[in-house]
C-alpha cells in the first residue's frame, strides 16, 4: 500500500509542482551555515520529485543527482533544471538505485523520506556519505492558524464523502516534537539539529483543490466520490470564506552529521 500511494504523485506531476507549497528560503541558508558545504559540494537528493527542493539547491551552485521514482515527475524537474549541468536527475526508487563509487557531503529527502523502506532509509544514506558528511530530512506539516474555522467546518465534508478518515486535529506548533528517535537509535548518526520554520499560504478555491489533488490519500479516492467532495469544499470556501483560505506550515529541518 506505501508503494501504491507514494507513486501516486507520479498522475499528477505537473499539478503537484504548481500546487505544492515550496520550503522557505531560510530553511536552505540555515542547511548551508550548519553544514558548511562549500559550493562544489556533490549532494544526493532522495524523492527529488518536481525539483521543488532541488532548485533552491542548484541556485547555491552545489553538484546534485536526484533520485525520483515517478517517470513524470522526473520529467518536470528535468525541465526546470535544464539550465543547471550541475543536476542530474535518475529515475529510480532510492532502494534500488546503484550510487556511484564516489561519496556525497550531503544526503537530503525533502518530504519523502518517510516513504522508504525503514529497514534500509538510515544504513543506505549513511553508506553513500562520505566521513563526517551529513543527513537532512526536510519535511512540513499542518498546524494550527490560518482560517481554522475553515479546517473544523470541512469535517463535514470528509464525514459524509470520506467517512473512514480520522478526524482533522490540528496541533500547536509548541505541541509537536520532532521525530528523530529512529534517526537516533540506528547508531549511525550524531545527535541531530532541528530548526522548524512557520509559514502561512493563502489559497483560491481553485488552488486548494488542486493541493487536496496532489495528496496520496486523495488520488487513490474513488473519482465520483472525490468529485462530491471537492464540490463540497469549494462550495464552503466560496459562500463562508470569501472564495480564499489560509493554511499554516511547519517546517522541519532534522540535520545529522555521520558518526
Amino acid at each position: 500500500m506505501v508503494t501504491e500511494k507514494r507513486a501516486t504523485f507520479n498522475e499528477v506531476a505537473e499539478l503537484y509542482d504548481k500546487a505544492r507549497n515550496h520550503y522557505p528560503d531560510s530553511l536552505f541558508d540555515e542547511l548551508h551555515k550548519l553544514t558548511q558545504l562549500p559550493s562544489a559540494a556533490r549532494i544526493l537528493e532522495i524523492g527529488s520529485g518536481t525539483g521543488i527542493a532541488t532548485l533552491p539547491l542548484a541556485e547555491r551552485g552545489y553538484r546534485i543527482i536526484g533520485v525520483e521514482l515517478g517517470h513524470d515527475m522526473a520529467a518536470v524537474a528535468r525541465h526546470k533544471l535544464a539550465a543547471f549541468s550541475n543536476v542530474d536527475i535518475q529515475l529510480a526508487s532510492f532502494e534500488d538505485w546503484q550510487p556511484p563509487a564516489e561519496p556525497f557531503d550531503l544526503v537530503l529527502s525533502a518530504t519523502a523520506f518517510h516513504w522508504l523502506d525503514p529497514d534500509i532509509r538510515f544504513q543506505k544514506t549513511a553508506s553513500v556519505l562520505k566521513d563526517r558528511g551529513h543527513l537532512a530530512i526536510v519535511k512540513y506539516h499542518h498546524i494550527a492558524g490560518g482560517d481554522q474555522s475553515f479546517f473544523d467546518q470541512v469535517q463535514l465534508c470528509y464525514e459524509q464523502y470520506k467517512p473512514h478518515s480520522e478526524q482533522l486535529q490540528l496541533p500547536r506548533m509548541e505541541d509537536m516534537y520532532p521525530d528523530t528517535e529512529e534517526l537516533v537509535q540506528c547508531g549511525l548518526y550524531e545527535q541531530p539539529v532541528i530548526r522548524r520554520y512557520v509559514t502561512e499560504e493563502t489559497y483560491n478555491r481553485q488552488q486548494y483543490l488542486d493541493l487536496l489533488a496532489t495528496y496520496s490519500d486523495h488520488r487513490t479516492l474513488e473519482p465520483l466520490t472525490r468529485q462530491r467532495l471537492f464540490e463540497c469544499i469549494g462550495t464552503l470556501i466560496d459562500n463562508d470564506y470569501d472564495g480564499k483560505v489560509r493554511k499554516c506550515y511547519l517546517h522541519e529541518l532534522i540535520l545529522a552529521r555521520k558518526a
